[in-house]
């Protein structure tokens, strides 16, 4: 699937009626399962539906680098299907009206970008599809192509740690993670040791050292 992504320069934060939202640097908003349901499967065969999955994000109430003082910014996407240039705007702005109401008078610029203009942004989003490919079973293991590890590339050294490697997109940074880990291991014979580590009080040192 692609996505209709939207940016706002805001007079305020975002009024979520439900406290806790005004305290998440990203908001989930989909209500209820039937509708998150309705709303991904619509994208996924093509079709377009008036209460889209939508999720926002609104880093400003934590960084105050990304907007004036007493400004906020915030962005927010839903799935279309692959390729669409149908305008979402109104439609997601709706749906964050839902739960938080007295948001569109906060509005005082915006942009859009629909799956052409991403694509046009960053040749990797094909069709507005983010994710660099489709999150199944098969992708999860063999994308951006079948070998023993995804991360390396044909040129000794170079390493590729984008969505498009395992686990895929997302706010996880695993991503890297793996890719630093093989990179590691291929080129310094450097095996990492993975630790939890739970205690507060433990001193930097101890920590780096975990990690050695």
């Amino acid at each position: 699937m692609g996505v209709f992504k939207v940016d706002w320069a805001l007079d305020g934060p975002i009024p979520f009626t439900a406290r806790e939202c005004s305290h998440a640097g990203t908001v989930h908003i989909g209500n209820t399962f039937e509708e998150i349901q309705a709303s991904e499967e619509a994208a996924a065969t093509g079709k377009h539906i008036d209460r889209p999955f939508v999720l926002v994000a609104q880093q400003s109430l934590f960084d105050d680098t990304q907007a004036p003082q007493g400004k906020h910014t915030a962005w927010a996407y839903c799935h279309v299907p692959h390729g669409s240039t149908v305008d979402r705007t109104e439609v997601i702005e709706k749906q964050i009206e839902r739960f938080a109401p007295g948001f569109r008078d906060r509005i005082l610029a915006k942009h859009t970008f629909n799956t052409d203009q991403l694509e046009r942004y960053n040749f990797n989003y094909i069709g507005g599809d983010i994710n660099g490919g489709i999150s199944d079973i098969g992708q999860l293991f063999t994308r951006p192509v079948l070998r023993s590890s995804p991360y390396r590339t044909s040129l000794k050294g170079i390493y590729i740690c984008s969505s498009s490697t395992p686990p895929g997109g997302g706010v996880h940074g695993m991503c890297g993670y793996h890719a630093a880990r093989r990179a590691l291991k291929d080129i310094f014979a450097h095996s990492v040791k993975v630790v939890s580590i739970k205690n507060s009080e433990k001193t930097k040192s101890e920590i780096n050292g975990c990690c050695e």
